[in-house]
């Protein structure tokens, strides 16, 4: 190599580290000419199909992602990413590698579609995979026309030989190795299931974003990126997956529990493609938002112009995220049959919401535990009986919580001494306030609105005894939310004890709200209802 240069460290700052030695452009290209040659054998390969003719197999793409992992490298070892003679190179030297470890994705999807028995959804998905490979060999072969006249432009020369089909070949048979191992571990069937099943509804109730596309029309999908579909939120949704596919490995596979329950290894087919469509859509991402989005006015041979990127979206939103999608509803339908299936039943009795009974907050929480679950959970209250995944049933319940309330309240009347010493005569709506206001000062009722708009006495009243007026304006006052009564009303809920356990511990935490209303933060645990 050449001679370099040297910055020498300015006098008087001993503190600061030399800086590196300077690499000319020339130097550069002669040192990456020889590490350059397989990565050309490759590219000069894909450029001399056509699109419609190009196949790709997994040794050629494993071969791609070697030589552009090692490639990548070492233009970032050398700062090539802020060079301008070797910025493009270094950008097209990525998008080879990143489509290259797209297309290995799909084809290993591909491949393991009947190993996955993967249950029926809407589309064809193999159909769907199918054009996904082609939309991405498409993608590598301008990629690769690029790559080599860059390498033109920059004197680097070619490979001595060049690279044929049967280097690349990839023959498999069909079939598959007879399963010959006995399962290593116990495991419950009924404890496996429900801990599996549970984690994965705990998953899917974060996944929302992968329904997105079934929100929005086509032209508004680059409106949603990097909004609420971006690199960092498939990302994170990509690991989580993989974490649930590590889960079930290191648990629930060569166990009894596997070999007795056959939803089981269909589950983990689920987990396992939905983790790798999650791979291609990060990718996609990735490349939408660094090379893509917002560069109106790319420079020739900028990776950005090397795909479309309405093309590109299309792609990702509807094939790796419907798709995720589609295989994420069926499995969570899975999940939840399957809890049903194993479930322990049980019984809680809990207090009732303090704040106005079971209104809209409280019943829309209830029934999201049990929706989530998927399990028949009853509710009991006073001799009836409500479906607690319906908020309309379990509003009817405060039906008999307000009589219970009322009940509660006419007994509570007789021992105030405001309505022993009061002249009922004199003043009614004096009278009724000071029937409130002593039933605040001994924490039996909450006030919501001050001043109380108590209603006076008229025609209709004339028939009342000042007794039985002041108990039906106090009435009126709760049955409009003007005031509420402070007294514990027991529930019971009858199910799957899984679901009841999270019924609970909302019961514990005011069902999500404070006496007056207010919202509150809910434990990590229920985070799923808050979605």
């Amino acid at each position: 190599m050449g001679r370099v240069t040297t910055v020498q460290r300015p006098q008087g700052d001993p503190g600061l580290p030399p800086s590196p030695p300077r690499v000319s452009d020339e130097e550069f290209g002669r040192l990456i000419a020889p590490r350059c040659q397989e990565a050309l054998r490759l590219a000069g390969y894909l450029a001399g199909h056509e699109a419609a003719r190009l196949r790709l197999t997994r040794p050629l793409l494993g071969e791609i992602l070697h030589q552009t992992t090692e490639l990548e490298e070492l233009l970032d070892a050398y700062g090539a990413r802020n060079n301008e003679s070797w910025r493009l190179f270094r950008s097209t030297v990525a998008a080879a590698k990143l489509f290259a470890d797209v297309g290995y994705v799909l084809l290993h999807i591909q491949h393991s579609i009947p190993a996955y028995r993967l249950l029926e959804i809407e589309g064809n998905f193999a159909a769907a995979t199918k054009e996904a490979i082609a939309f991405t060999a498409g993608v590598l072969l301008e990629i690769s026309r690029r790559f080599v006249r860059q390498a033109d432009e920059r004197n680097i020369p070619g490979p001595a030989g060049a690279a044929r089909d049967a280097d690349f070949a990839e023959h498999l048979p069909p079939g598959r190795l007879t399963h010959t191992c006995r399962p290593g571990k116990d495991a419950d069937p009924g404890e496996t299931v429900t801990y599996l099943a549970t984690a994965f509804l705990d998953q899917a109730a974060e996944s929302d974003l992968l329904h997105t596309p079934g929100r929005v029309s086509p032209e508004k999908y680059p409106e949603c990126v990097p909004g609420s579909v971006s690199e960092e939120k498939l990302r994170r949704l990509q690991h989580q997956f993989h974490n649930l596919q590590s889960l079930y490995d290191t648990f629930v596979a060569e166990t009894d529990a596997e070999r007795q329950t056959a939803d089981l290894p269909v589950l983990r087919g689920h987990v396992s493609v939905i983790f790798h469509l999650l791979e291609t859509a990060t990718l996609f991402a990735h490349f939408y938002e660094r090379h893509v989005m917002g560069h109106v006015a790319q420079a020739p041979g900028d990776p950005g112009t090397m795909v479309g990127g309405d093309r590109l979206l299309h792609v990702m939103m509807t094939y790796s995220m419907v798709y995720a999608s589609r295989y994420l509803i069926r499995a969570r339908n899975l999940c939840q049959e399957m809890l049903r299936r194993f479930a322990k039943i049980g019984r809680i009795e809990v207090a009732g919401p303090k704040y106005r009974g079971f209104h809209v907050r409280p019943s829309t929480l209830v029934a999201k535990i049990v929706r989530h679950y998927g399990s028949e959970v009853k509710m009991a209250l006073d001799g009836a009986t409500f479906d607690a995944a319906s908020p309309m049933d379990i509003f009817r319940a405060n039906e008999k919580i307000n009589r219970q309330k009322r009940n509660w309240l006419v007994s509570q009347l007789g021992g105030l001494s405001c309505l022993r010493q009061s002249d009922f005569a004199s003043d009614l709506v004096q009278a009724v306030r000071r029937v409130v206001l002593d039933l605040a000062e001994q924490s039996k009722v909450f006030i919501y609105q001050r001043p109380l708009p108590i209603q006076p006495p008229d025609e209709d009243d004339a028939d009342k005894t000042p007794m039985q007026y002041v108990l039906d304006e106090v009435k009126r006052l709760q049955a409009t939310g003007v005031i509420d009564i402070d007294t514990e009303i027991r529930v019971a809920f009858i199910g799957d004890q899984r679901v009841l356990n999270d019924l609970r511990l909302l019961a514990d935490n005011g069902y999500g709200e404070d006496n007056f209303g207010n919202n509150i933060p809910l434990p990590e645990e229920l985070s799923y209802v808050r979605r």
